[in-house]
C-alpha cells in the first residue's frame, strides 16, 4: 500500500511492518490540535506528516480538536486552524471531530474505572497533589483519600458532575502507582471541577476531562491505527496504554517523532501568546511570527512549506533546523512562480536632460525568465525616473559598479545613462541627479560594443504607483532565544529592527491590480507579497525573503572575527 515514490522513514517502516504482520489492515491517522492558539510551522510539519501518510497509504486522517480546557479555548482558534490546514492543501472531508463529542462516553468510562477500583475521588488541593507526587528521585505518597470505597467514589463523582462542590475542591484520579518511576503514572488527575462555559457544550458540564484522560480514548473511539505524536508524549504513552488496557477498548499504536525546532524562533504557544498579548508583535498573523497565518501573510506558499517538511523529514531525536533552510526552500519555490517587477524602495529622482519632455516609450520586459510561458510586459519609460538611492554614490569606493558622477551604467531593458550633475539641498543632501542617455543603446547594449559594469532597476516617475513596503527581519537576534542564563528573559533577545516601514516607495504601474496575497520578485531586491492592509490608493508590500541570505554573511563574518 505504501507508495514507492514517497520518502521512507522510521514511521513508515513501522506502518509497513504493522500492515505486513496483519496487526492492522488499514491506516487511519489524525491531527489533534488544542484550540488554544494559532498553528505554527511545527504544527505544519505534523499536518504534512499525518495527512501525507494517510494519503500515501490510501487511508484516512481526522481533524480532531482536543478541546478539554474551556478556559483557554476559543472559536477563533478553531476557525484559524481549519483555515490553515486547508491553505496547506489538506482536507479532512467529513471527519471534523472534537474531544467534546466524547464527553458523555469519557464520563461513562470514568464510572467503569471507579467500579473496577481503578479510580478515586481525591480531596487534595492542586498544591497538595504536587507535593504528594514526589520527584524523579523520590517516590510519591498515597493520598489519604485513595482508599475510599467504590460506592463513596461513585457518589462523590456523581455529585461533582451535578455541581455540588466548589471549583477545584475535588478531582478524580486514576489509581495506578505512586512509586512508579514514570511520574505520569503516579495517580494522574482524570477530571477537575471547572465552572466554565465550553465553546461547544456551553454550560452542560462543570466537570472537564484532562488532556491525558481524553486523548488516548478519543483516538480509540475514532478507530485510529497510528497515533503519531511528538517526543514529549513518549513518557505519556504508558499512561495512555494503561487506560486503554483497563477499559479493554481499541488500542491505537502510538509513535513519537522529534518536534521541529528552528533557529531564531520560539515554538511555544505560551510564549507566542505572550508576544501577542504584550504587543511585541501585531497579532498572531504578524509576518514575523512562525505561525502558519503569519507565514501566509508574509508571502510563504503552501508548496514551500510542504517541500520544507519533506526535506527535513522525521527523526527520533531532537535537533534544531537552521531557519535558512526554510528560507532557501521558499526561494526555490518563489523563483519559479513569481513575476518579476520593478520596485524602488528608497527613491532617488533622475532627470535625463537630453530625453524629450513629452515623450513616453514602452519597453519590453520579461515577466519570469524561469517560466517563458509567462511572456513579457510593456513598461513605460520617460524623462524623469526613480532609481534606488543606494545605487548612487558621489564618491564610489572600490568595487562599487553602480552610478556615480561621470560614470555610465545600464538601465534594465532601457538605455545606457551617464551622471553629469548632482543636485543637493541646503543640508547637502542629494535630492536629484541629472543624467544623459544614449539613444543608440535601447535594449541595453551599445552598437560600438562598449561595456558597462552596472545594471540598475528603475520606474518612470510619471507612471509609478505609491507603495508602502514593510521590511521584515528575524524576530530574534540569537539562534536559540531560549538558551538563557538565570534571570534572563527570552524577550531580551528580540530584534529591535525586525520591522522597518518604508512609506515612500515607487512601483511600476502594472501592479495597479495586485491583490492581497499576490507575490512578486522586486528585481535586485527580494520577494514581496501584497499585504491585506493594501488599499486602491496605496499598495502595501511585505518583504517575504531577500534574494540572498544576508544573515549567513553576517554569521560568517562574526565567526571569522571571533576566530
Amino acid at each position: 500500500m505504501n507508495q514507492t515514490e514517497s520518502p521512507t522513514n522510521f514511521i513508515r517502516d513501522i506502518i509497513d511492518e504493522d500492515l505486513q504482520s496483519g496487526k492492522y489492515n488499514r491506516v487511519h491517522t489524525r491531527f489533534p490540535p488544542e484550540p488554544n492558539g494559532y498553528l505554527h510551522i511545527g504544527h505544519a510539519k505534523s499536518i504534512c506528516l499525518n495527512f501525507g501518510i494517510a494519503k500515501d497509504y490510501g487511508g484516512k486522517c481526522n481533524l480532531r480538536f482536543d478541546d478539554t480546557n474551556p478556559t483557554k479555548e476559543e472559536i477563533e482558534y478553531v476557525e484559524s486552524i481549519k483555515e490553515d490546514i486547508r491553505w496547506l492543501g489538506f482536507d479532512w472531508k467529513e471527519r471534523e471531530l472534537y474531544a467534546s463529542d466524547y464527553f458523555d462516553q469519557l464520563y461513562e468510562w470514568a464510572i467503569e474505572l471507579i467500579e473496577k477500583g481503578l479510580a478515586y475521588v481525591d480531596d487534595l488541593s492542586p498544591e497538595e497533589i504536587r507535593a504528594y507526587r514526589g520527584s524523579l528521585t523520590e517516590a510519591g505518597k498515597n493520598s489519604p483519600y485513595r482508599d475510599r470505597s467504590i460506592s463513596e467514589n461513585l457518589d462523590l463523582f456523581t455529585r461533582m458532575r451535578s455541581g455540588e462542590f466548589p471549583e477545584g475542591s475535588r478531582t478524580l484520579r486514576a489509581k495506578i502507582d505512586m512509586a512508579s518511576g514514570n511520574l505520569n503514572l503516579r495517580d494522574p488527575v482524570m477530571y477537575r471541577i471547572l465552572f466554565a462555559s465550553h465553546h461547544r457544550t456551553g454550560d452542560k458540564w462543570c466537570l472537564y476531562p484532562t488532556y491525558d484522560w481524553a486523548h488516548g480514548q478519543s483516538d480509540s473511539i475514532e478507530g485510529i491505527t497510528h497515533s503519531i505524536c511528538t517526543l514529549e508524549f513518549e513518557d505519556h504513552r504508558p499512561l495512555y496504554d494503561w487506560y486503554i488496557r483497563s477499559l479493554e477498548i481499541h488500542h491505537p499504536r502510538q509513535i513519537e517523532f522529534a518536534r521541529l525546532n528552528l533557529t531564531y524562533t520560539v515554538m511555544s504557544k505560551r510564549r507566542l501568546n505572550q508576544l501577542v498579548q504584550e504587543g511585541h508583535v501585531n497579532g498572531w498573523d504578524d509576518p514575523r511570527m512562525p505561525t502558519v497565518s503569519g507565514l501566509r501573510r508574509r508571502g510563504y506558499t503552501p508548496e514551500s512549506i510542504r517541500a520544507f517538511a519533506e526535506r527535513i523529514g522525521v527523526a527520533r531525536r531532537e535537533s534544531t533546523v537552521d531557519v535558512s533552510l526554510l528560507e532557501y526552500t521558499l526561494r526555490e519555490d518563489l523563483n519559479l512562480r513569481s513575476p518579476r517587477v520593478s520596485g524602488v524602495l528608497r527613491p532617488l529622482k533622475i532627470v535625463l536632460l537630453n530625453y524629450p519632455e513629452d515623450r513616453v516609450e514602452y519597453l519590453e520586459a520579461i515577466n519570469n525568465p524561469k517560466d517563458p510561458q509567462t511572456g513579457t510586459r510593456q513598461v513605460p519609460f520617460s524623462r524623469v525616473l526613480y532609481i534606488e538611492r543606494d545605487d548612487f554614490h558621489p564618491d564610489p569606493p572600490k568595487k562599487f559598479f553602480r552610478l556615480a558622477p561621470g560614470r555610465e551604467v545600464r538601465l534594465r531593458y532601457a538605455y545606457f545613462i551617464t551622471c553629469v550633475e548632482v543636485i543637493e539641498d541646503e543640508n547637502d543632501e542629494i535630492i536629484e541627479l541629472h543624467c544623459t542617455y544614449d539613444p543608440e543603446t535601447r535594449g541595453g547594449s551599445a552598437p560600438d560594443g562598449r561595456k558597462v559594469r552596472g545594471t540598475l532597476h528603475w520606474v518612470s516617475a510619471a507612471h509609478a504607483l505609491d507603495a508602502e513596503v514593510r521590511l521584515y527581519d528575524r524576530l530574534f537576534l540569537v539562534p536559540n532565544p531560549l538558551d538563557l542564563n538565570e534571570g534572563e528573559d527570552f524577550k531580551d533577545t528580540l530584534n529591535p529592527h525586525s520591522l522597518e516601514v518604508l512609506e515612500s516607495c515607487k512601483v511600476e504601474p502594472g501592479l495597479a491590480d495586485a491583490k492581497p496575497g499576490d507575490k512578486f520578485q522586486f528585481e535586485r531586491q527580494g520577494y514581496f507579497c501584497v499585504d491585506p492592509d493594501s488599499t486602491p490608493e496605496k499598495l502595501v508590500f511585505n518583504l517575504t525573503v531577500p534574494l540572498k541570505d544576508t544573515w549567513a554573511k553576517i554569521e560568517a563574518s562574526q565567526k571569522k572575527i571571533s576566530s
